[in-house]
């Protein structure tokens, strides 16, 4: 299946296929959302990615009825709102479901996004013993 897909800020929407065998970060957004609150939550999720060299792909539910049906599939029911669909952004490793803007959140607070993300953590560099 193709997916509408960016790599950072360049969306890609023809020719362009998910692999399995790629392990990658995938952030479900919505482009044309009217809600300036999860515009903000997407931008802040983009910018940490992007500041911590997190290679990731964004994929826009705005464009793909398939991704966005993809997306409410592969959230687990307990994760799920009691009312509606979630909402965007929400965050996956491959087709494992990882969290939403919340979960993300507390891991950046706490320190622990490269868990979250299912990632092995960065070794510490000189520069961060000091």
């Amino acid at each position: 299946d193709a997916l509408p897909i960016s790599y950072g800020r360049r969306l890609v929407h023809s020719l362009v296929y998910y692999s399995p065998l790629r392990m990658v970060i995938r952030l479900f957004t919505a482009s044309s959302s009217p809600s300036v609150q999860i515009k903000k939550k997407q931008q802040d999720i983009v910018r940490f990615l992007e500041a911590n060299k997190i290679e990731f792909e964004e994929v826009d539910i705005t464009m793909s009825e398939e991704q966005r049906q993809w997306m409410y599939r592969n959230i687990p029911k307990e994760s799920r709102p009691a009312e509606g669909n979630p909402l965007p952004p929400q965050l996956f490793h491959d087709d494992r479901y990882c969290g939403d803007y919340e979960s993300f959140f507390e891991a950046k607070e706490t320190n622990t996004v490269f868990t979250f993300l299912g990632l092995k953590p960065r070794p510490a560099t000189k520069g961060d013993e000091l």
